[in-house]
C-alpha cells in the first residue's frame, strides 16, 4: 500500500440526531477516494438505500451493528477493470 490513507471515516449520526440531511457530507467524501480506499460511515440506522447509490458508483459495503443506534458501514470501492 502507498503511504496515503486508505480509509476515510464519516460520522453522521450527530447530523442526523440534529436534523441536518448527511447525504452531501457522505458523497463529499466518497468524491475523495480512489480504487480500494475505504469509507467507513457511522450511522444511527443501517442505510440500506446508500447501498444501491454507492453500488452504482463502483463500491462494495459491509455493515456491522456495533450498538443499538450506531451501525459501522465500511464501503470500498472496487478497482476498475481495464482491459
Amino acid at each position: 500500500m502507498n503511504e496515503k490513507s486508505t480509509v476515510v471515516e464519516v460520522d453522521v449520526r450527530e447530523d442526523i440526531k440534529n436534523n441536518i440531511e448527511p447525504f452531501k457530507k457522505i458523497m463529499d467524501a466518497v468524491k475523495t477516494l480512489e480504487p480500494n480506499q475505504q469509507l467507513i460511515l457511522h450511522a444511527p440506522f443501517n442505510p440500506f438505500p446508500l447501498y444501491k447509490v454507492l453500488g452504482k458508483k463502483g463500491f462494495t459495503h459491509q455493515s456491522e451493528q456495533l450498538e443499538k443506534k450506531h451501525w459501522k458501514i465500511i464501503f470500498t470501492k472496487k478497482e476498475v477493470d481495464r482491459q
